[in-house]
């Protein structure tokens, strides 16, 4: 047989830099390059024709699509609609899994309009998998790996966002982290450090009777003015304050209040706007903005003696969010660091608020609900909370419901100055309505159970994620075991969870890439929230359920129903990275939300992601779709 003629130089050289706009061809070798564009071949197929189907038996080629659209058609399950289609464009490649596979392909691939794509002949798949390691991971795990080239994108932005907002260029305005704590003049010293002591700072500033910025106090001139002197401590602070002020404007650069610290010899800026102090900023501001950890978040909450003294911490939460992103943490290890130290912040809130009602002898446990309960809250979390209680012998609910509902109040808005909103559906257990004792949650449930309609069901999604967070953690073990029990004993019950998961469909499009709708705060946009991430959310908890598993992750609990339910590893790993994409697109988007000073939001226009996420989220959507077939096949009792 002769070879074929060989490929132009010019042609050849043309052909790799239109491939290198794309993944995985952007990452390749040379070399294995160069053995890809020889041996492809270019097919044209018009408006309508068939590429691809399972009647054509083993997949023969891997197609690159070069321009124009292709849409792949389920054909295995027996649906019309067109939530079984999805649609690849211009860099997009298929049938990997079936030539991985050596089998025919599971769906039809149409082309949409006149189309080309690059065709090589298997053997020559096969042989640039052996030859190249980039082509081969992107093959074997395709949405690992385009996740991979992502997180480096968008490392290499946060990394440049984040030293333009950290540098001694930033605007003042960007670096105020709080409402300066200030006390009028008449205010007397010994208020005036009460004061500093609950909000753990180390000065304060004084303000005149409009809001101007009248002096400052410090911890250098307590001890200098007032400790070594043996001042009365009753005496007013205006008497004792330093009134060598410096101040500047918010668009100031944080360049000019470093040099007139240092030409004035003091320590902090005071920011005026319209003769209104709104800020201070410190020396340890302006040089220390890299330094927020982990470990120095952990221990301001575990130090903090008032609720107050909490709240700009929790910006520190966000704060080393956005830091995680610029230094490239991979989306599973933010969401546990963000869930981890909002665990502790809540802890500690709870805390003082038990200590200031001195509820000794009450057995209860603060539950964490929803995505609260799952660990996998963003920047744009309300409060999902309840408590449960056991009934002293010879007492009644209502009593203890009475002593604790007081403090949940106060717990539940201590959160909300934190950042994290109330709940709209006030489901907080401020409400008596999900403040009960293990009795009353226990027959709630049941009733859930029994009912099952949609109403319920919608319930179930917020409150069979609970999680015991503070207290007697055994109150929630023996509910949970419970509610098992009762799935075990209504099946049926699962079968209306799966109907009611499956109504929520990926926005996948069949004309265009993505389903979009029109909302208030976002035209042309799609929720990344209940159409990307519920989708797995909802599959993982009615699998969970059905093995009687008391996990409430996502994450954790779609890698323990594999064994269980038979699920191959690599398919698990897939809807893994597919979930943990979508949650870190939407950190993202609330990252940017915040720096325009818009509302937070889950809805992204998908025409503003660039080629790689656009690719990425089709994938995922793609793998959620999976995902609800499964589920769709494993409960038809």
């Amino acid at each position: 047989m002769s070879q074929p003629p060989p490929v132009p130089e010019s042609l050849l050289s043309a052909t790799i830099e239109h491939l290198q706009r794309d993944a995985p061809f952007d990452r390749m070798e040379q070399e294995p390059l160069t053995y890809l564009v020889s041996h492809l071949r270019l097919g044209y197929y018009p408006k309508d024709a068939i590429i691809l189907t399972p009647a054509h038996g083993v997949a023969q080629s891997f197609y690159v699509i070069k321009q124009g659209t292709v849409v792949g058609e389920q054909v295995d399950e027996g649906r019309a609609d067109e939530g079984a289609n999805w649609q690849l464009v211009q860099g997009e490649c298929f049938p990997l899994g079936a030539l991985l596979a050596a089998r025919p392909v599971a769906s039809v691939y149409r082309a949409v309009e006149d189309t080309f794509c690059y065709e090589l002949p298997v053997e020559h798949f096969t042989e640039l998998i052996r030859r190249s390691l980039p082509f081969r991971d992107f093959c074997t795990r395709r949405i690992a790996n385009l996740l991979e080239q992502s997180t480096l994108v968008i490392q290499a932005q946060y990394s440049q966002k984040s030293n333009a907002q950290q540098s001694l260029r930033s605007a003042l305005s960007t670096l105020i982290r709080r409402q300066p704590v200030t006390c009028r003049p008449e205010t007397s010293i010994h208020d005036a450090l009460q004061a500093m002591q609950e909000h753990r700072i180390g000065s304060i500033a004084i303000v005149d009777e409009h809001g101007g910025p009248a002096g400052m106090f410090t911890l250098a001139d307590l001890l200098a003015k007032v400790a070594l002197t043996r001042a009365d401590i009753s005496r007013p602070i205006g008497s004792f304050m330093s009134t060598d002020l410096v101040t500047l404007p918010p668009q100031a650069f944080a360049h000019e209040a470093a040099m007139e610290m240092a030409r004035r010899g003091v320590h902090h800026v005071l920011i005026v706007d319209n003769r209104q102090l709104v800020g201070v900023i410190s020396e340890k501001d302006l040089f220390s903005l890299q330094r927020l950890g982990l470990t120095e978040i952990s221990a301001a909450i575990h130090n903090a003696t008032a609720s107050a003294a909490l709240v700009p911490i929790s910006e520190d939460i966000r704060q080393l969010a956005h830091n995680l992103l610029a230094q490239g943490v991979a989306a599973e290890q933010l969401t546990q660091f963000i869930a981890t130290l909002n665990d502790l912040l809540t802890q500690r809130v709870i805390a003082l608020a038990c200590r200031e009602a001195g509820l000794e002898g009450l057995e209860f446990c603060w539950l964490s609900l929803g995505s609260e309960g799952r660990q996998e809250q963003t920047l744009n979390t309300d409060q999902d909370n309840g408590i449960i209680f056991r009934v002293p012998t010879g007492g009644e609910a209502e009593q203890v419901r009475a002593a604790l509902l007081p403090m949940a109040g106060r717990v539940n808005q201590a959160l909300a100055e934190c950042g994290f909103p109330l709940c709209k559906g006030n489901i907080m257990a401020g409400n008596p309505q999900w403040c009960l004792s293990l009795d009353e949650w226990d027959a709630r449930f049941a009733a859930w159970v029994q009912r099952g309609d949609a109403p319920v069901l919608l319930q179930a999604t917020i409150f069979f994620d609970f999680r015991p967070l503070y207290g007697v953690t055994d109150l929630a073990r023996e509910l949970r075991a419970r509610l098992h029990q009762k799935i075990r004993e209504n099946r049926l019950f699962l079968r209306n969870m799966v109907m009611n998961a499956l109504g929520n469909r990926p926005p996948l499009g069949v004309i265009r890439d993505f389903v979009v709708s029109d909302a208030d705060e976002l035209p042309h946009s799609m929720d990344l929230k209940c159409n990307g991430i519920t989708p797995f959310v909802d599959a993982a908890r009615i699998y969970s359920l059905a093995a009687g598993l008391a996990e409430t992750n996502t994450l954790r609990r779609l890698r323990g129903i594999g064994e269980q339910w038979h699920m191959e590893q690599k398919q698990i790993n897939a809807w893994i990275d597919a979930f943990f994409f979508i949650q870190l697109l939407r950190l993202r988007v609330h990252h940017e939300q915040r720096e325009q000073g818009r509302p937070l939001s889950n809805r992204v226009d998908p025409d503003t992601l660039n080629d790689l996420d656009r690719r990425i989220l089709k994938e995922a959507f793609r793998q959620a779709r999976k995902l609800q077939a499964l589920l769709e096949r494993d409960f038809q009792f």
